[in-house]
């Protein structure tokens, strides 16, 4: 089958031009669009392509070979390694995922096996439970599904990546310059599906949903991507969010002027004690 794999690539080669048409025109569709991007809020927020743009992205490249095999299993991890080659060039990307047999639950219910506690920073218990045959395979195609889209975009030449990204911000401003309220009402429902109502959206923006700038928009729909895949939770997005809002108290505030002027003072005792020796030319002094 590798070795199949390879004379098919030699007889059929890939053209790069035909590639960035072909997910340009994907791009191009509001479907597409409002699922290929993510942005993860943290610090001034990561933002890229989704798995499902990467998913796309290697089908049409085609002529790259995508393998997951499990390298390991025991009764507490199981470690899956996951290969992704261009079998054009002969380039492999490998990533080995470890899948932990456990899930987090603030409650625990009857049947349910408890490994162990522990504190949250919120200061409530949360019990950690033996996972379930289904939310193994959740957790596991979750990462599985990263890593395929991290080691499948390396294959991907950047410009094309870059391009694909403004393209889909366009498509998703087009669609909301036609019909705005469809759009908003396709997000509350989107977001309704992983656990999160239309008050905390209102919280997360810090106004009423009734007037929505573009720019919030474009960010709830890739917010939500990232929730979907996996890339964060509601929970870390308002915490991030709260840590983001803190203050800065009067006391930090004088610390770090105090910090300053320490340095300066530093700064200007070795330029006293240099320049005597080694004084600067008389256009600097």
């Amino acid at each position: 089958m590798i070795k199949a794999r390879y004379i098919y690539a030699e007889r059929h080669p890939r053209d790069l031009d035909v590639v960035r048409e072909k997910l340009l025109k994907e791009c191009k569709r509001p479907g597409f669009a409002a699922v290929a991007r993510y942005l993860k809020p943290i610090g001034r927020g990561v933002e890229g392509p989704s798995i499902r743009f990467a998913e796309t992205a290697i089908r049409l490249m085609g002529n790259i070979s995508v393998d997951q095999m499990t390298v390991y299993d025991d009764r507490e991890k199981r470690i899956v390694r996951v290969i992704v080659v261009d079998c054009e060039t002969n380039t492999p990307y490998s990533s080995d995922i470890t899948v932990e047999k456990t899930v987090e639950r603030r409650n625990a219910r009857e049947g349910d096996e408890v490994i162990r506690t522990r504190q949250n920073k919120a200061g409530n218990v949360v019990y950690i439970l033996s996972a379930t045959e289904d939310d193994l395979l959740n957790k596991q195609n979750a990462l599985i599904s990263k890593a395929i889209r991290t080691n499948g975009l390396r294959l991907l030449p950047g410009d094309i990546v870059e391009e694909c990204m403004v393209q889909i911000l366009a498509t998703q401003a087009n669609q909301d310059a036609i019909d705005p309220e469809l759009g908003k009402r396709k997000i509350f429902d989107a977001f309704s599906t992983v656990g999160v109502s239309v008050a905390q959206l209102k919280e997360y923006l810090g106004h009423d949903v009734e007037t929505l700038a573009q720019k919030e928009i474009t960010d709830l729909r890739a917010l939500f991507a990232a929730i979907r895949e996996g890339h964060t939770s509601w929970r870390e997005v308002m915490e991030a969010k709260d840590k983001d809002a803190e203050p800065v108290t009067p006391k930090s505030a004088v610390a770090a002027v105090k910090e300053q002027l320490k340095g300066a003072k530093a700064a200007q005792k070795a330029m006293d004690e240099i320049w005597p020796k080694n004084p600067p030319p008389k256009d600097l002094a």
